[in-house]
């Protein structure tokens, strides 16, 4: 990974600003500003590229389509044929199919039964369907007012044009994109390598489920630990991703810095949960700032106000670490306000935008002006074919029951306050999320 600016010059840009409510947009674009852009390439096959991210631009070594061809079943012919007062009488002589090779000549008054795909023969500018015609001993009918000369024919290289770019460096290779590729004879392409991340979460009250191989039971007080197999999905989710599992590291630091150190030696990018909000009972504040550069932050938002975002270092190497809430839904919350698309930018990828609905409330909500809120919600359709919305009930940020209840976050903005029943507000759906 290239360099990019250090936390000492981020921190400096800070000076002003109120790090015990930082806004939403603000904590996002310093964490852009410590993003460095990737370096290792790797080059894959085509069925092994999907959902990842291109790192050259595709330009196309064809022009496509190759030649005029039809697009439609029909019968090719000239405009200048057309009779523009009445019905037009043309003789049909031979058939152009689709693989075939040119097909021969096609004189004045004369038209030629021809397939989707098929070349369009020499001096041949027109297809009318063959719905819109009868044939009467040998002539095709076609009626007035029908066709304009150019119409149903593919003009070669209308979809891409030779040595043009089919495709940029930074997209993050869709279905669509894989078949264009095909399209183009091409089996195989350079992608940017998966980023590594190491996830763990600290707290000597986590145990592990129990399908992993350290299972405890759950002593009193104690509690399962979710917040790895929530992180590891979304990172999956992704596509793009090397997941590393450090599992559960307890509130020692000789443990914590263990866990670290494997992070930044393995891994491009750490994501922590738990040991970020002041007052509580560990170190992993202390080892963070003792193996690199780390800003504590509180967000002006709710869920997920505590965050730590840094670096941290084991020898020649250096991860950048995103320090999480242990709540649950504050570590869904926080990794969609602010990893996504920063693990995205470190793939390569240029991110569009979350998309954003419009959908009025069902019901009242409260909210405080001054920081950015994330209410879980049901999105559906009303009667009148618009969006709605309902908040989940509990919005506490343990309830990680009503973040599965929901299928979008409800997004209040900074500046908003309560929101009267039947207003509209922005709602960002979980489905289609990457």
């Amino acid at each position: 990974m290239n360099k990019t600016n250090s936390l000492n010059e981020i921190a400096a840009s800070l000076a002003g600003y109120d790090l015990q409510a930082l806004r939403v947009e603000l904590a996002q674009d310093f964490i852009h500003q410590l993003l460095p852009q990737p370096t290792d390439r790797e080059t894959l096959p085509l069925r092994a590229a999907l959902g990842r991210v291109l790192a050259a631009d595709i330009v196309s070594p064809v022009q496509v389509p190759a030649h005029d061809n039809s697009a439609m079943d029909g019968y090719a012919l000239r405009a200048s044929d057309l009779n523009t007062q009445g019905e037009t009488r043309l003789r049909v002589v031979g058939t152009s199919l689709a693989g075939a090779g040119a097909a021969s000549p096609v004189g004045v008054g004369e038209c030629q039964r021809i397939m989707t795909g098929a070349l369009m023969p020499a001096g041949l500018d027109t297809v009318v369907p063959h719905e819109f015609t009868r044939m009467e001993d040998g002539w095709v009918l076609i009626p007035p007012g029908l066709l304009r000369a150019g119409d149903n024919r593919r003009l070669a290289g209308e979809d891409l044009a030779l040595g043009s770019v089919a495709l940029a460096a930074g997209r993050r290779l869709t279905p669509s994109d894989l078949g264009l590729l095909a399209s183009l004879g091409l089996g195989q392409m350079q992608v940017w390598r998966r980023t590594r991340v190491a996830i763990m979460s600290t707290g000597d009250e986590l145990r592990a489920v129990g399908t992993e191989a350290q299972a405890q039971p759950l002593p009193e007080g104690c509690l399962y630990d979710s917040n790895r197999h929530t992180l590891w999905a979304m990172l999956e989710r992704l596509g793009m991703i090397e997941v590393i599992d450090l599992g559960l590291v307890p509130d020692q630091p000789e443990a914590l810095r263990l866990a670290f150190e494997r992070g930044a030696r393995e891994a491009d990018a750490i994501i922590s949960s738990g040991g970020v909000s002041v007052g509580e009972a560990d170190y992993t504040k202390r080892v963070m700032a003792e193996l690199g550069e780390v800003l504590f932050w509180k967000i002006a938002m709710r869920p997920g106000r505590p965050m730590a975002i840094g670096k941290i270092r084991s020898g020649e190497r250096e991860a950048l670490l995103f320090g999480l809430p242990g709540n649950p839904v504050a570590v869904m919350v926080t990794f969609y306000a602010f990893v996504r698309e920063a693990l995205l930018r470190l793939s390569g990828a240029r991110p569009e935008p979350l998309p954003m609905l419009r959908a009025a409330s069902v019901k009242p909500l409260r909210k405080k002006a001054g920081r950015t809120e994330y209410q879980r919600g049901v999105l559906s359709r009303k009667s009148d074919g618009g969006w709605q919305v309902e908040i989940t009930g509990n919005q506490g940020s343990g309830i990680l029951s009503s973040m599965s209840q929901a299928n979008g976050l409800v997004v209040l903005g900074h500046e908003q306050g309560d929101v009267a029943s039947g207003e509209e507000v922005d709602v960002l759906p979980f489905e289609g999320l990457i």
